[in-house]
């Protein structure tokens, strides 16, 4: 049994009652992705025009669909009326694309009358294209049902002629005007570097509709001309505004994505980093924290940083601060940083506590003392604890009248 391989075209043609709904899926991904802060902060209006756009792009992917344009035409009982629907959805797109790169690039702040009257001429111009297709679409005569080259197949027709140009000359100015803001953004110094990445999956999404527009426009054009290049229509054009989507879906949820991963990730690091003097105070108050199944990452290092300071609290009254300053003084003469030697002094000077109070009545002790600095540096104390040799060393040039030495060695 021979198999005969695929040329790029029978390809696509093959997949392509069902090609529409990957892009689908994505930008759906993207929007309840994007769903819990739109909600959470419903009277931000970039996250709304956000949320707008993404929910334009998803319908019209699901609108372009074979099955849909047929299911549409049959419930309306006017063939080919997925046409100008679909390309209505498009244009609403283009000019959401639009109003939120203007919006986004300038900033809520800026209400100037330049940035409100190119928004004003946006939705105009944009509605009054709208309007016109339809009125143009209700001149034609468009009676044969084309569920995938509707744009080759009555590129010729009387209106709908009008109809395809309109549509295709509006996003194709859309998508010019938008790569321009986007790359003219990119360059702009100071940006988050999130947001850079996000803008620069936006500017390639946006391209790949100008290639989109390009193969649309040149196989329209061909049918003018009386040749047949409805391939570029109907098997190129296709995953370019798959690939156009994807992209786009990824620049919108990078940013979101990417700022929500990065604190997830510092939460989750500075719970590991207090482990070590979590462990040490446990020393102190054997009960730990209670495991929570549910609890969030936020609660649990929350609960950490609680059990922590309240164990120094009392552990406080038995730290010898001048032993703590010649512990800082043998760590500057080892060559530590002036941060970190602070750092080695404070947790020598806790490991010390620890031994005392084990050594020691509970009401022994040297009474209140002052642990604001304490308090606040737990995580470099913590982190100072896995420097074994280094608190060795300076625990070594400081002599002790105990004799206590059983944390460290």
């Amino acid at each position: 049994m021979t198999t005969v391989a695929l040329t790029p075209v029978e390809f696509v043609n093959q997949f392509y009652p069902n090609f529409w709904w990957i892009p689908a899926g994505i930008l759906a991904a993207a929007l309840a992705i994007k769903l819990p802060s739109i909600i959470r902060l419903w009277k931000d209006p970039l996250l709304r025009a956000v949320g707008g756009l993404l929910l334009l792009a998803c319908a019209v992917f699901v609108f372009v669909a074979p099955s849909t344009i047929a299911r549409v035409n049959r419930l309306t009982g006017v063939a080919n009326f997925s046409g100008p629907w679909v390309y209505s959805l498009l244009t609403a797109f283009c000019a959401s694309c639009l109003l939120l790169i203007i919006t986004w690039r300038n900033g809520l702040a800026d209400r100037s009358d330049r940035t409100r009257r190119a928004m004003r001429g946006v939705v105009v111009v944009y509605s009054c294209v709208i309007v016109a297709m339809w009125v143009l679409f209700a001149l034609a005569d468009v009676p044969e049902e084309r569920l995938r080259d509707l744009d080759t197949y009555y590129a010729n027709t009387p209106y709908m002629r009008e109809v395809i140009v309109l549509y295709l000359l509006a996003h194709t100015v859309a998508a010019v005007v938008t790569n321009g803001l986007i790359w003219n953004w990119i360059r702009t110094d100071g940006l988050d570097s999130l947001l850079r990445w996000g803008l620069k999956f936006l500017g390639v999404g946006y391209a790949a509709q100008l290639f989109f527009d390009a193969a649309k426009l040149t196989a329209v054009a061909a049918r003018w001309a009386g040749r047949d290049l409805d391939w570029l229509s109907t098997a190129v054009a296709p995953p370019l505004a798959c690939l156009s989507a994807v992209l786009i879906a990824i620049g919108f949820i990078i940013p979101h994505a990417g700022q929500y991963l990065h604190g997830r990730w510092h939460v989750r690091l500075a719970h590991h980093e207090l482990r070590p003097l979590y462990q040490l105070m446990k020393t102190v108050d054997g009960d730990g924290v209670p495991f929570l199944l549910r609890a969030t990452p936020e609660l649990r290092l929350v609960r950490r940083e609680t059990f922590i300071r309240d164990c120094l609290l009392p552990l406080a009254r038995y730290i010898d601060e001048d032993r703590r300053a010649r512990y800082h003084d043998a760590a500057l003469a080892l060559g530590h940083p002036p941060d970190r030697a602070k750092a080695l002094a404070s947790t020598a000077a806790i490991l010390d506590a620890v031994e005392a109070r084990s050594r020691t009545r509970e009401d022994d002790g040297a009474g209140a003392r002052d642990t604001t600095d304490l308090l606040r540096e737990i995580g470099a104390v913590s982190r100072a604890l896995r420097r074994t040799d280094d608190l060795r060393a300076i625990r070594a040039r400081v002599p002790d009248p105990a004799g206590g030495r059983s944390l460290t060695g």
